[in-house]
């Protein structure tokens, strides 16, 4: 570890308070020790919280014990995308030294080349122990492609960071190479559609039928889908799927902040924050256009619309104000849900990931938010692996629970903030920036 990382964290640790109360001793911790803080608690659950066979992330982690069907050992593929970016970050941050990140790394791409696939994609979820598939659902038990895109997301900024180290090094690299090359893409067009379909079933073959088409948070998808060297999917797929023809756009105005996508399910305030944080982890937003939109933009003022409605606070939900706010998918006070801006969205429930994430479109607000959820609830919402998924104040709900999906966001994005990492090392695969100029990306 870094000796300086090391005392910083060290210092955080030995001299944390955690008032039940609110506080004003807003200088009690530096923005760059509180950033440190939260990144290191987080980047702990890809770490010591991973799953000990595969070195995967777990679906979930309960520190209250209690597991719905005894699920502890299942790992998500798309959540160990952002896992891996997270033990990057983890490496650069001294959190680990370089031979521990690498031993972690070398363990799960290990465990990736055997586990189940279908024509080169992963499930959703898998069995640590086994790597065999867990069904999502009853017909969702074979390839989830949007999935598959998170994980190459991140397993390719892994390739970017060693691929000029030691022999072992360009071996691991090489050998993510080759994972890479070998999902097709091209497959889930059902035979040259133009559109991109998320699942396929060795049992059930496309009866999901879920084409996908934007906007959401599935914009990496297309994306590694043109760049593939091996089985590319045409521009029109793109063009004519995921922008239906032009039918993405259509602009919606609130708070005085623009949105040029028509947000699926959501068409009014926008939809829940990590469709501005999943796609964008290794796709860098900044100076990014296309045809439909500039991207730094709509994700700023997605963000910001999110941020006016909790400050507004429609529904008059307690614990809502201008440092207390947050909306995506996370844990509910009933179950799961998909937290937005809107009448029958926002149900009162504030998921700390939505602020966090969100850190590099809006500095000031994130980083208010993070020192609120530090200040005001400590240890009722800081836990081992960062801040708990969700809470509620109007239900006096604080459950101990985290979501790999939800906490991986926050260590890279809090990163990609500080230093840019992650969209540095993503943006530099020459297949990216190849697979962005077919589909008309300017300026990156």
């Amino acid at each position: 570890m870094k000796p300086i990382a090391f005392f910083t964290v060290l210092l955080i640790l030995l001299t944390r308070s955690c008032p039940k109360e609110p506080t004003t001793v807003h200088d009690a911790i530096s923005d760059d020790s509180l950033m440190t803080l939260v990144q290191y608690r987080t980047f702990q659950y890809f770490y010591e919280g991973a799953e000990p066979v595969s070195g995967m992330a777990r679906e979930r982690f309960h520190a209250d014990g209690e597991y719905p069907g005894n699920d502890m050992n299942v790992v998500t593929s798309g959540g160990s995308g952002f896992g891996v970016m997270a033990i990057l970050t983890g490496i650069e941050r001294g959190f680990i030294t370089r031979e521990q990140g690498f031993a972690r790394l070398r363990r799960i791409v290990d465990w990736l080349e055997k586990a189940d696939r279908f024509h080169g994609a992963w499930p959703h979820w898998m069995y640590g122990e086994t790597g065999k598939v867990k069904p999502f659902s009853t017909k969702d038990n074979g390839a989830d492609l949007v999935e598959t895109a998170f994980l190459i997301q991140g397993l390719l900024t892994v390739r970017e960071y060693f691929k000029d180290g030691s022999e072992d090094e360009k071996t691991l690299a090489d050998d993510i190479d080759r994972l890479w090359k070998e999902v097709e893409w091209s497959w889930f067009t059902k035979g040259g559609e133009d559109v991109i379909y998320w699942h396929w079933s060795p049992d059930y073959n496309w009866e999901m039928n879920f084409a996908v088409e934007g906007y959401n948070e599935c914009l990496i998808m297309y994306v590694l889908a043109a760049s593939s060297p091996s089985y590319p999917v045409s521009p029109e797929a793109y063009h004519r799927g995921w922008a239906r023809s032009g039918g993405i756009n259509g602009e919606t105005s609130k708070y005085g902040l623009t949105l040029e996508l028509k947000h699926n399910g959501a068409p009014d305030y926008g939809g829940p924050l990590f469709w501005s944080h999943y796609s964008f982890l290794g796709l860098d937003p900044r100076n990014l256009s296309d045809n439909y939109a500039d991207y730094w933009e709509h994700n700023t003022n997605h963000t910001l619309i999110n941020w006016n409605w909790c400050v507004d606070n429609p529904k008059n939900f307690k614990g809502y104000n201008k440092d207390c706010w947050g909306l995506s998918a996370s844990y509910s006070v009933n179950g799961y849900s998909a937290h937005a801006p809107g009448e029958n969205s926002d149900l009162g429930v504030i998921s700390p990931t939505a602020a966090i994430s969100s850190i590099p479109y809006t500095p000031e607000q994130s980083l208010d938010a993070m020192r609120y959820f530090y200040d005001y609830y400590g240890d009722r919402l800081l836990g081992q692996f960062g801040f708990y998924d969700a809470f509620s104040e109007q239900d006096n709900w604080f459950p101990q629970r985290y979501l790999a999906i939800d906490q991986g966001p926050q260590v890279v994005m809090i990163e990609n903030y500080r230093s840019g990492l992650l969209w540095k090392l993503f943006m530099g695969c020459p297949e990216i920036k190849e697979g962005l100029a077919r589909l008309g990306f300017s300026s990156w």
